[in-house]
């Protein structure tokens, strides 16, 4: 039953999750510009009463969708949303957030970032098919099965996922940082302004939940090429 589980996790489940992960991160790194324009952000940027009235209400007014390649926006709750050209080093659009709000705070990080993510994911991908292709090798032929088969396949596979793991998190974990630094600001100052500030409040938007969980589940193959890799070594 044991040997049923490992098997079933190895050809199966691994490399769904696999796919899982980069699909999840794929959006993220598309989101709001491309993909989900209202629905996956970094930060928004949403109309409050919080910060200035320390009271929480519904009112109209704009929201600022923020992400890895550009940003998305609105005037109003019921305008349509317009985005920024995608670019690896994005100048966001906030235009439409009122003349007191501090803009400024709302920086988007250094190119070098996004330029990362999409590296990670680039990785991600071919770790997917050479993890896919490993854990199959049995249903190809003789000569297909006996490459895969081979020590500097594998080890050349699992260093490719382990570089895409490391390389995406720590870029969205900067990210995470980046970001929350910003909302933070951006609040404090809008709060320093008093009742007079603009109804306005930044968060940190659900893209952040859908990376965390994509790189939870790229690591399912990763450790299964790690143990793969500590066997064979130990034998």
């Amino acid at each position: 039953m044991i040997t049923g589980i490992s098997k079933a996790t190895t050809l199966y489940l691994a490399p769904v999750v696999t796919l899982t992960a980069i699909v999840l991160s794929l959006l993220v790194f598309l989101a709001p510009v491309l993909v989900l324009q209202d629905k996956v952000a970094l930060l928004t940027v949403t109309p409050s009463t919080v910060l200035v009235k320390n009271t929480s209400q519904s009112i109209d007014g704009p929201t600022v969708y923020l992400g890895t390649l550009g940003s998305c926006s609105r005037p109003k709750n019921d305008a349509p949303i317009t985005c920024s050209a995608p670019s690896f080093n994005p100048v966001y659009d906030l235009s439409v957030l009122p003349s007191a709000a501090p803009r400024l705070l709302l920086a988007a990080p250094n190119e070098a970032t996004p330029i990362f993510v999409g590296i990670a994911i680039v990785f991600s991908v071919i770790f997917f098919i050479t993890f896919t292709l490993t854990s199959f090798r049995q249903k190809f032929g003789e000569k297909m099965s006996a490459a895969l088969d081979k020590p500097g396949f594998q080890r050349g596979s699992t260093l490719v996922g382990v570089i895409g793991f490391i390389l995406g998190i720590t870029s969205f974990l900067f990210l995470r940082l980046w970001f929350a630094k910003a909302a933070s600001d951006f609040n404090q100052s809008i709060a320093l302004q008093g009742a007079n500030g603009p109804q306005v409040i930044a968060n940190m938007g659900n893209a952040f939940t859908m990376v965390w969980v994509a790189y939870a589940f790229y690591g399912v193959p990763v450790v299964i090429s790690l143990a793969k890799l500590h066997v064979k070594a130990s034998k």
